[in-house]
Formats: structure tokens, C-alpha cells, sequence
């Protein structure tokens, strides 16, 4: 199956506006992401999905290809699904622009995911939750999964909860991680269907997907790869990487 990666790449990010070009390592950030991306060993292609001719121009500078898409779109995921109307693929990875330390390795995890399990229609990860400040962390959503790999429910409150205690059972807690593959022509349906009543309570897309009867496979890796949301965060990565 023709695999494509396609990074969403946003200027006005709401906690650290600009992040995508911050520079302070000799590389803009999504550089640094789109680099990573592209060690891995599945896709055929990568595509920036930028929101502005100054993103663009950015990326161009260091050789990506980009789709320029409306700055208007409301998610990530919808200027995927907008770059993605102009790539002839079966499977989409969407690697967002401010995970420059994913593993390469997931990357193909997900899109073969998808090409080893037919019933499924998108597919993503998830990791066993070890730090106790993420039980009650609203950000660190959580994932319930059957023990065939498909998903049953994404939340952000502390779940399973375990009866017998009286509390949430961390031993059996998976963090869901927020990278995803697809089949193009459901990234192409979901898309187009209106958010859902879970998926608006909880402020998680995934649900639309679940909540429509489209099947989402969850595979389990040992730990998780930390995006950057703060420029707290990114002084940090600079700092691993000039080391």
C-alpha cells in the first residue's frame, strides 16, 4: 500500500505561538520533525500541510514539499485530510510539527498497523501510564482498549477504575498517544461529518470516529515520545540537542 506522511504545520500555535520556526538549535522545529519523519522506512513520500506562504517558504528552504492549506481549518487533522485530496495514497500517517523526538520506528508501526488489519479504518498508540502526575492530568488523555487492539473509548479522566480500591487502576491505565495513520478515503469521510456529542463533551476527535461505528486499532509501546507545547519544553529539546 502507497504510504504518505503528512505533517500539519500551524504558525499560530495557542501556548507558544510560533513554535513550528523557533530556531534556537540551528533548525526551525518542524525541520527538526520533518528530518526525524523522514528516517522512517514505510512512506513513500512526506508533505508539510502549511497554513501560510511564510511556513511554506520556510520549509521549502530546506527541501520539504508542502500544500498550502486554508489557515481557517479548524484541526490538524482537517488540513491533512485538505493536502491529503491532492496525493494519490492508501495510507496517511499524520506526524505532527511539534514532535521532532518521535521514533521513526512508530511511524512504520502505524502505517502497518493499518495494512495488517483490513477491519480497521485508522490506527494509533498508546503507553502504559507510569508517572502518577497524569492520572488526574486532563492533557494526558486515556485510552480503553479491547483485547483484540481495537479501541473502546478515549478520555481524559482517570480510567479504569477499580471498584475494589476505590480509585483509578493505574496498572491497567494506557495514555493514548495523539499520532494517528488512516485509510484516505476514511480521512476523507470522517472529516466531512459533523463533530458528535462525545467528541464535543470530551474535546477529542478520535471520538467522532468511534461514535460513527469506524474502527480504530490501538497498538502498546513501552514509553511515549513527548511533543512540545511550551517554550519551556523546547529550550529543553534545544539543549538534548546541542549537547
Amino acid at each position: 500500500m502507497n504510504t504518505v506522511i503528512i505533517i500539519p504545520a500551524r504558525y499560530d500555535s495557542t501556548r507558544f505561538k510560533g513554535k513550528i520556526l523557533a530556531s534556537e538549535s540551528g533548525k526551525y522545529l518542524v525541520q527538526h520533525t520533518y528530518e526525524t519523519a523522514a528516517k522512517a522506512d514505510s512512506a513513500e513520500k512526506i508533505v508539510i500541510a502549511v497554513d501560510s506562504e511564510m511556513v511554506q517558504q520556510a520549509c521549502e528552504s530546506f527541501g520539504a514539499e508542502c500544500v498550502l492549506t486554508d489557515p481557517d481549518l479548524k484541526s490538524g487533522t482537517d488540513r491533512v485530510a485538505k493536502a491529503a485530496e491532492q496525493i494519490d495514497c492508501d495510507i496517511i500517517v499524520n506526524v505532527q510539527a511539534d514532535e521532532p523526538e518521535i521514533d521513526p520506528k512508530n511511524i512504520d508501526q502505524l502505517a502497518n498497523l493499518l495494512k495488517n488489519n483490513e477491519q480497521a479504518d485508522m490506527a494509533t498508540l498508546v503507553t502504559p501510564v507510569r508517572d502518577r502526575s497524569e492520572v488526574e492530568n486532563p492533557n494526558a488523555v486515556k485510552a480503553v482498549v479491547a483485547k483484540n487492539g481495537y479501541a473502546i473509548y478515549f478520555t481524559r479522566q482517570p480510567v479504569p477504575y477499580s471498584r475494589k480500591d476505590g480509585k483509578p487502576n493505574v496498572s491497567l491505565m494506557k495514555r493514548h498517544l495523539g499520532v494517528y495513520a488512516y485509510r484516505k478515503d476514511f480521512l476523507m469521510k470522517i472529516t466531512q461529518m459533523p463533530r458528535t456529542p462525545l467528541e464535543i463533551s470530551e474535546s477529542l476527535e478520535q471520538l467522532r470516529a468511534l461514535e460513527n461505528g469506524f474502527r480504530i486499532i490501538a497498538e502498546e509501546i513501552p514509553e511515549a515520545h513527548e511533543g512540545i507545547d511550551t517554550e519551556k519544553q523546547y529550550m529543553a529539546f534545544v539543549e538534548r540537542t546541542l549537547k
